[in-house]
């Protein structure tokens, strides 16, 4: 009977040959205007996210809080409207961020 050789070893997973892109942040979220309006905000509204599904809203001086559009500016939002703009934790972030690019992608579809 013949043995089977496999590569399982040999041949490294999909992820571990192909780099990833560095994350290059749009030029508009680094601008002065962006950078003021989200520190007015963090200075009315407080440290804390405001996303209503997070499990904890209280943010800690280091850990990241984020400006982010309710209505994306891929999507038409309004860039420097503080009504677009809610303070939300690095995690919840994330995860509105893909929702709204997988929302995307299938209007695109």
């Amino acid at each position: 009977m013949t043995r089977l050789n496999m590569l399982g070893h040999r041949v490294p997973p999909a992820a571990a040959r192909l780099p990833r892109r560095p994350k290059v942040a749009d030029q508009f979220y680094l601008s002065p205007e962006w950078r003021a309006l989200v520190r007015g905000l963090v200075a009315v509204r407080g440290r804390r996210c405001e996303d209503p599904l997070c499990d904890a809203p209280n943010v800690s001086a280091d850990q990241k809080l984020y400006g982010d559009h309710i209505h994306e500016l891929k999507d038409g939002g309004a860039p420097l409207d503080a009504g677009n703009v809610m303070l939300r934790c690095a995690p919840c972030h994330g995860r509105k961020t893909a929702q709204a690019a997988r929302e995307r992608m299938a209007r695109r579809w």
